[in-house]
């Protein structure tokens, strides 16, 4: 563990030469016929072995690049185990009986679980971020993002979203989420929705939904390295996706078919408006 640590502090010094030596074969083999190690400098110069600094230093930072990519290569997450959480343990929510009459004059209970979190400024939980990305050289199209929900055990294809913290508004939160989330800033807010609930059957968590339009530079390449670099947390670990709005009610079918993924319902209840507004036959 110290040696990962090390290898991956940016002020640290490369690997034994032996180590060195066997990352280059591993993955860089194309420069092992022209450099050479200096064992007692720990460092990488030419045939004449004399150090060179600029070269110790790209090679530095190759080897850091490729180690960081191994130490943090993806697998598939798995659930290892499941168990009763006491409501005193959660950190994050609490469950509750409430007692109530109904309409009929009738006593009746329900169990509902509730979020800790709640910002007392805003009032509300969280804010999804629709958005629309204004390109020169592409249609108006939307961000997603793909992540790991371990209640679902599945993939969700999702808006950027996130909790609004203590002191924020649901505005502000939806501008800092999305930076978070995508690497991009938010040019303008086109709306902020009224609060909408999120799963009334089971919570009394709420949310609201922010539109925003982002304009950004003429796009190079696909995927995910033609985005900016994102500023996750700690085990967040969030895929992006840019989709044409013209194209995503079918992206989204699409995603539907793959195993072990689910899209969220406001999402998709929003690709389904736009759909059914080119689609329907209503004159609307």
């Amino acid at each position: 563990m110290q040696l990962r640590g090390n290898l991956l502090r940016r002020s640290a010094v490369l690997p034994s030469p032996a180590l060195t030596r066997s990352l280059m074969l591993t993955f860089i083999p194309s420069l092992t016929t022209n450099l050479i190690l200096t064992p007692n400098k720990h460092t990488i110069s030419a045939a004449t072995h004399q150090p060179t600094k600029s070269r110790h230093s790209s090679f530095t930072n190759i080897i850091r690049s490729k180690m960081t990519q191994t130490l943090h290569k993806k697998q598939e997450p798995a659930i290892t185990s499941v168990t009763d959480l006491p409501t005193s343990e959660a950190k994050w929510v609490t469950l509750q009986k409430i007692e109530y009459t109904d309409q009929t004059g009738k006593a009746r209970t329900w169990e509902v679980a509730s979020r800790k979190t709640r910002s007392a400024k805003a009032g509300v939980d969280a804010v999804a971020i629709g958005n629309i990305l204004l390109s020169p050289n592409k249609a108006p199209s939307t961000l997603l993002v793909i992540q790991y929900r371990p209640p679902l055990d599945a993939y969700t294809v999702e808006w950027p979203a996130g909790l609004i913290d203590e002191n924020e508004t649901a505005e502000e939160a939806a501008v800092r989420e999305f930076r978070e989330e995508t690497g991009y800033e938010v040019s303008k807010v086109l709306s902020v929705s009224p609060v909408q609930a999120a799963d009334p059957g089971l919570s009394n968590a709420n949310m609201q939904m922010a539109m925003v339009e982002v304009e950004i530079p003429e796009l190079e390449g696909e995927g995910e390295q033609a985005l900016p670099e994102q500023r996750l947390e700690d085990g967040e670990h969030i895929e992006r996706v840019v989709v044409p709005l013209a194209e995503l009610y079918e992206k989204l079918v699409e995603y539907s078919k793959r195993e072990r993924f689910i899209v969220a319902a406001k999402l998709f209840h929003f690709a389904a408006g736009m759909n059914f507004m080119k689609t329907q036959k209503y004159g609307l």
